[in-house]
């Protein structure tokens, strides 16, 4: 990614809630940190997680405790959602890195749902009604985040939506640095051969559980952020199907690129968003939509796109 791209994408977003609503694009701000995050691990370790809705979901709950019961300012609340995350992350990494494969990601999947039964059971989490009323107090004690302008005739919450912006790009930069690093070229030799990388001397395991706790980090930032948006965690967050909608937006915008899991998230966001008044029958339709696409566009829309233009995106 080039400074044009970089200056294209932070003017977008700058505009973006004068143009579209923006609950909307600070809900596809967060899955889309979520699923950068994801393909970090999928795309440059080679890694299938199928539980890593633990982070972004266990971090929104940490988040919403600490702003709503310990009355903690908000950049302190994401702070700590991140590093229980980054925490849990180093706990579930240091187990599930000693498989490989499926088993890798079936060690992932049951340890998140230990994660998912602790959220329901615990007595601080709500249970199945979740951590509701989560107050999105004041940023450093100053910003009021519920604060909003008025445009035209419609209300924003634009400091709220900018500090999820900043965090993004925080978030996005730092992956985007960690990959056109010698540690991201590390981790590009374990995806390619892993046996190669461990007669070069690298220390493979050690790698993966950086890659590992990076990633569940990033992801717990993008679920704290969620918690501060919709004032709510709940079990949704931690699930499978979180799990699996993360998979599902990393596959769709391409695997292994920078810029794929951005559009796998707008892909996704959008179809729950303009297809919820079809009910159930949205899993069926995203469904069907993702074969459609996976058959047409096999690197995905970005990977795919970059093959064209001959060009990494």
């Amino acid at each position: 990614m080039n400074k044009t791209v970089w200056i294209v994408l932070i003017i977008l977003g700058l505009l973006a809630p004068f143009i579209v609503y923006p609950i909307f694009m600070m809900k596809l701000l967060c899955f889309a940190l979520f699923a950068c995050a994801f393909n970090l691990l999928l795309g440059y370790t080679g890694l299938l997680s199928f539980g890593h809705a633990a982070f972004f979901g266990g971090a929104s709950y940490i988040t919403g405790h600490l702003v709503k019961v310990s009355g903690l300012t908000p950049e302190l609340g994401v702070l700590g959602g991140t590093l229980f995350a980054a925490l849990l992350g180093y706990v579930v990494g240091s187990l599930a890195i000693r498989r490989q494969g499926i088993y890798f990601a079936m060690v992932t999947l049951a340890l998140a749902q230990i994660v998912y039964f602790v959220a329901l059971k615990a007595p601080f989490t709500g249970g199945e009604d979740g951590l509701q009323g989560i107050p999105r107090g004041n940023l450093f004690g100053l910003i009021d985040l519920n604060q909003t302008f008025t445009v035209g005739t419609s209300p924003l919450p634009l400091n709220l939506y900018y500090f999820v912006f900043i965090m993004f790009c925080l978030g996005f930069w730092m992956i985007h640095r960690a990959i056109n690093s010698p540690f991201g070229q590390v981790l590009k030799a374990i995806r390619e051969n892993e046996p190669r990388a461990v007669s070069l001397g690298y220390n493979v395991d050690r790698f993966k559980l950086m890659a590992f706790v990076i990633s569940a980090a990033l992801s717990g930032m993008a679920g704290s952020l969620k918690s501060l948006v919709f004032q709510l965690a709940s079990l949704t967050d931690v699930s499978w199907h979180s799990s699996g909608e993360v998979v599902l937006m990393t596959l769709l915008g391409g695997v292994g690129t920078v810029l794929g899991p951005l559009a796998g998230a707008f892909t996704v966001v959008t179809l729950q968003s303009e297809l919820s008044s079809v009910g159930s029958w949205i899993t069926v339709i995203i469904g069907v939509t993702f074969v459609v696409c996976v058959l047409l566009f096999r690197r995905g829309f970005v990977g795919e796109l970059g093959r064209l233009l001959k060009k990494s995106l």
